[in-house]
């Protein structure tokens, strides 16, 4: 084989090479970012509460690598049964105790079905979970003072929805602690949201 043989076949393998690989990053699974509001009342157990739970959310899923990032930043106060069971003063609007959470997991665990998430009525069809420990967890901007720094509770993410025609696969979030988190948000005290966009 002479060389301009060669070298017209090394051009040849190469480009089919790079065709190749750009179609399988053309291919490959892409990430998926979600997002969604909280609005949700905390157990009337915790101190101080219940409270009001309002806040924004996302979650990025990580393609092949079987992992997922959530965020989520919510404020609390007491809601209006504080006032009328006397844990707020309604002149003193300082008695609601509002404050902020910021809330993230890095790299936390997928699993593609619903095992353990929280049961709605009527009931969800489908969905996956997002579980592992938080990389954050603040009150008002510095570590939760109910958490260990670092932190070390653990969350559960559930988005869910329906199966079939006129449904919609990803309309619920639901948040789940474990761990010194309980003792703000509750033992088992699931917190609910909704999904707006999922592309």
């Amino acid at each position: 084989m002479n060389s301009k043989s060669l070298s017209w076949a090394v051009c040849v393998l190469s480009g089919l090479a790079l065709i190749a690989a750009t179609g399988a990053l053309a291919h490959g699974p892409a990430p998926v970012h979600f997002t969604g509001l909280i609005n949700d009342y905390s157990p009337s157990t915790v101190k101080g509460g219940p409270y009001e739970i309002r806040g924004d959310w996302s979650l990025d899923l990580h393609g092949e690598s079987g992992t997922a990032d959530f965020s989520a930043a919510v404020n609390m106060e007491t809601s209006d049964y504080g006032i009328a069971e006397g844990i707020v003063d309604p002149t003193q609007p300082a008695t609601r105790g509002a404050h902020t959470h910021h809330i993230k997991l890095r790299n936390a665990t997928v699993t593609w079905n619903m095992d353990g998430c929280p049961v709605f009525s009527p009931s969800t069809k489908v969905g996956f979970q997002v579980n592992g420990p938080v990389s954050l967890l603040t009150g008002n901007g510095s570590n939760a003072p109910f958490e260990t720094d670092p932190p070390s509770s653990t969350l559960q993410v559930c988005i869910t929805g329906g199966e079939g025609d006129y449904s919609i696969p990803y309309s619920n979030l639901t948040l789940v602690f474990q761990g010194p988190a309980t003792k703000h948000f509750g033992i088992q005290q699931a917190i609910h949201g909704f999904v707006r966009m999922a592309k």
